[in-house]
């Protein structure tokens, strides 16, 4: 298994290496969601993914079918996931992630009824439909102890619990609403049904890769993970060297072809944050450029899989203008023709 068949079945999983031009719920299916805390960047992901697809539809997938929705999973960051997978992420993924938020509540003195209780109160205050954080925590504030009140001042974001529960997700633009409000119900799944769920999805896009990678992507604390494991073992494979691979997809893997291309990648594009290690994406002396400080990720060019680059983009009354930094030299028509659609689309 070279490093080349391994890049290429990843870019064929990821919608980069065909024109197929699938939509933006299968998209996000199929990546295991759009990385959005900046939401431009996931617009963009899931444009480079295919095309053809206008800001107009994602927006409408968001916001009036409903066939995608916006919220905090993997890493305690925001995602951008088909709505009908909801469910099976938030029971995946909410024992480590309200136990993270509590045990930064703890360092305030905060017990987990005062926790229960704040839910309680956001849940009240999103009783008439969406409302931006600053009006949820308007409304709240008033009503809180002061230990509480110090920990809001500390923290991001005040409504980490409810959202890590599935109770409230995000509605149209910075807006929060009550899940049960935006979205059609779902059909539960207990944690282990989701969270091996959840790894098949994983090692679907992003196979072959090692329990530790899984444990980086999801946040899922890794002491957890080796029984998420054990319930696929029959449907997994070893590939020496690399991590554990999906039987389903060895034939694939053995007759992925190697591809050549390039491909301007936007910042915090999914494909470069499913592995802890990175030296199969970009060379250890760039890599400051490209994963910089404050968990600040690069757009980035994109070389037969492997990052050859970093870009930039700056909006000036109406004209975008692209600015490329690569340490290799790359076919200038191949360059100029992405940089044009990413322009056109921005």
């Amino acid at each position: 298994m070279t490093d080349a068949k391994i890049a290429a079945f990843r870019l064929s999983r990821h919608h980069l290496s065909n024109t197929a031009g699938a939509d933006p719920a299968t998209i996000c299916r199929d990546i295991c969601g759009a990385q959005a805390q900046h939401l431009p960047s996931a617009f963009l992901q899931i444009w480079t993914r295919n095309r053809r697809t206008t800001r107009a539809e994602i927006e409408r997938a968001l916001w009036d079918s409903r066939t995608l929705v916006r919220t905090s999973l993997m890493r305690q960051t925001l995602h951008i996931v088909p709505a009908d997978e909801f469910a099976m992420y938030i029971a995946a993924l909410r024992t480590s992630r309200v136990a993270a938020v509590l045990r930064i509540m703890a360092r305030c003195k905060i017990t987990r009824e005062e926790s229960d209780a704040l839910t309680e109160l956001i849940l009240e205050a999103l009783k008439e439909g969406p409302q931006a954080q600053p009006a949820i925590r308007a409304a709240v504030r008033p009503r809180v102890s002061s230990r509480v009140r110090a920990w809001m001042d500390k923290v991001s974001s005040m409504v980490r619990v409810p959202v890590a529960e599935g109770r409230i997700c995000y509605g149209t633009g910075t807006d929060l609403v009550r899940v049960h409000q935006w979205l059609p119900a779902q059909p539960s799944m207990t944690e282990p049904e989701a969270q091996a769920t959840l790894l098949r999805k994983y090692l679907r896009a992003y196979g072959p890769a090692t329990i530790q990678d899984f444990a980086y992507w999801s946040g899922i604390p890794v002491k957890d993970c080796p029984p998420v494991v054990e319930s696929i073992k029959a449907e997994l494979v070893d590939i020496a060297g690399h991590g554990m691979l999906l039987v389903e997809d060895l034939k694939t893997l053995q007759s992925a072809r190697t591809l050549s291309g390039l491909r301007l990648l936007p910042g915090f594009d999914p494909l470069l944050l499913a592995h802890r290690a990175k030296d199969h994406l970009v060379e250890e002396s760039y890599y400051k450029r490209v994963f910089r400080d404050q968990w600040w990720i690069s757009p980035v060019i994109l070389k037969d899989g492997r990052i050859v680059g970093t870009w930039s983009h700056k909006l000036v009354r109406g004209h975008c203008s692209v600015d490329t930094d690569a340490w290799e030299k790359l076919p200038a028509k191949a360059l100029a023709e992405q940089v044009s659609g990413v322009a056109a689309f921005l």
